[in-house]
């Protein structure tokens, strides 16, 4: 796949607010990615490998698919 949107979605940025508004440094740090990352995920640039979407979606203490979805 080349640049541009994935057809991986995701629920992160609303994740984070209810999660006391954590802000995307916040996540960074409890996944061990970096912020950049965080961004990248938020704008449907980047697809996370299946353990760091593993590890997103164990910090905010939901199910894979409450987080992230496949888009056909």
């Amino acid at each position: 796949m080349g640049k541009g949107k994935t057809r991986i979605a995701n629920t992160i940025r609303e994740q984070r607010f209810h999660a006391g508004e954590m802000t995307q440094a916040e996540l960074a740090d409890a996944v061990g990615i970096t912020r950049q990352t965080v961004i990248a995920m938020e704008q449907g640039r980047y697809s996370p490998s299946l353990e760091v979407a593993f590890r997103v979606a164990r910090v905010f203490g939901k199910p894979l698919e409450e987080v992230f979805s496949y888009e056909d």
